[in-house]
């Protein structure tokens, strides 16, 4: 049975180029991937899209036919993307491949807060994960970190199936940068330590946070990926083999 991943993360944190890399990745390792864009008010696409939304969904005629502007025209978009699942799925299932490649909305709320979305991710794939993609500017802050940190604990909740996160756009960190979050990530008290060496008034509510989500147990370090340079790509394949093939590799063609 094929892997299904959903590239979450919020506006501009790299899901689309992700898509892209991820594809390239596994082709170049001799495996199958099918792209599946969920996106359904995409402009242009920098891959070859499989299977798009887009043949079922206009955002523009739904902008016409109820007479919204574009935000409220995305919104009954995601909803009615979730009623498609049924049969986005008989399409992906006349594929043969390996993974299924899920470009999620550039909004993640219209994907993670949509209650039919839920319902998609079951029907789209039995053995699903998402992988969620930290934005490097917002995680270089001790704060920013944490609310990333808390969108995807949120996001983890809301569909209840593994994750894996990751610090897209590794290649536009210095080296000292890239290990500082990584060590954040891991270490909560070296990340509080770095909340109580400012100021700001968001220091006080993301010590909170922090205090939340370590008690949740939820917590785990995040992996530097670049499409760019490639970097990291292998470690998103090994989670997915470890979760759900016991780590064996795919047999190549």
């Amino acid at each position: 049975m094929s892997a299904t991943l959903f590239f979450v993360g919020t506006a501009g944190s790299g899901k689309t180029t992700l898509t892209k890399a991820f594809k390239q990745w596994m082709e170049n390792q001799g495996y199958q991937a099918v792209t599946v864009n969920l996106d359904p008010g995409a402009d242009k696409l920098p891959y070859s899209v499989d299977i798009d939304v887009r043949d079922w969904i206009s955002l523009q005629q739904v902008m016409d036919e109820h007479e919204l502007g574009p935000n409220g025209a995305q919104i009954v978009s995601a909803d009615m993307v979730a009623m498609k699942a049924p049969e986005i799925k008989k399409v992906m299932d006349e594929f043969n491949t390996d993974y299924y490649l899920i470009d999620t909305p550039g909004q993640m709320e219209l994907f993670t807060f949509r209650e039919a979305s839920r319902e998609m991710v079951k029907t789209l794939g039995k053995k699903s994960m998402i992988i969620f993609l930290f934005d490097p500017v917002l995680a270089k802050q001790p704060s920013g970190l944490v609310s990333l940190m808390t969108l995807a604990a949120t996001t983890q909740f809301r569909f209840d199936i593994p994750y894996f996160p990751v610090l897209s756009k590794s290649d536009i960190l210095s080296d000292e940068e890239v290990n500082m979050i990584k060590t954040w990530s891991k270490d909560f008290w070296k990340l509080d330590s770095a909340l109580r060496e400012r100021t700001d008034t968001e220091t006080q509510a993301s010590i909170e946070l922090i205090k939340s989500i370590q008690n949740m147990g939820i917590h785990r370090g995040i992996t530097p990926i670049s499409s760019v340079t490639q970097h990291g790509l292998e470690d998103v394949y090994t989670a997915v083999q470890d979760t759900y093939y016991g780590g064996q590799d795919l047999e190549t063609d």
